[in-house]
């Protein structure tokens, strides 16, 4: 069964992004995957500083992300866009977990590593203009993003009540993305 990492580029209380994350995850499982659901708050990491990492190690919350990323097989990225970039939370999440950990022995921790991009906005253009910055990223880090992204715009009315999105056109657009995730990953 394919083990699908997903998490929000958002922390705040009913973040669009989580619940878009939410609505993934609820795609991985009808597609066969086990999906595990993460909130990056659980995983605290003070702004990367390399004196810090010199002085005090990878933070242990930092270690434990990593380790979650290591043991799936794919990860489920939902963000919204600050300025028409990553959120901070995010991008700092990407530059502690990047680094090498002399306490684990999991390596490069994104190399290889399925992903699929989304992106949500209260607004009408759903986020979009993150996902071309955020797919630089993850290939920079060495994920692979599978072909195509989810978008959500008018995101405050986009869910149903069980989670699922409520536009059958932006639902259909989800499975497929989740699909080609599964499948690659699996």
């Amino acid at each position: 069964m394919t083990s699908v990492l997903l998490f929000a580029g958002s922390v705040r209380r009913g973040a669009f992004s989580r619940r878009l994350a939410a609505a993934a995850g609820l795609a991985v499982a009808r597609y066969g995957g086990k999906p595990t659901m993460i909130d990056l708050a659980d995983y605290e990491a003070p702004l990367y500083n390399a004196d810090i990492e010199d002085s005090d190690g990878i933070p242990q919350g930092v270690l434990d992300f990593r380790r979650l990323v290591a043991t799936h097989d794919a990860l489920c990225l939902a963000t919204p866009e600050y300025n028409g970039g990553m959120t901070p939370i995010l991008l700092n999440m990407f530059c502690w977990a990047s680094r090498p950990s002399p306490t684990d022995d999991f390596g490069a921790v994104f190399q290889g590593k399925p992903v699929a991009l989304m992106a949500s906005s209260p607004g009408r253009l759903g986020g979009v203009r993150v996902i071309p910055r955020l797919r630089d990223a993850v290939c920079e880090l060495g994920m692979v993003p599978v072909p195509g992204f989810a978008s959500v715009g008018n995101a405050a009315q986009a869910f149903s009540e069980n989670g699922d999105l409520g536009d059958e056109q932006l639902a259909q657009g989800l499975n497929g993305l989740v699909q080609r995730l599964v499948n690659r990953a699996g």
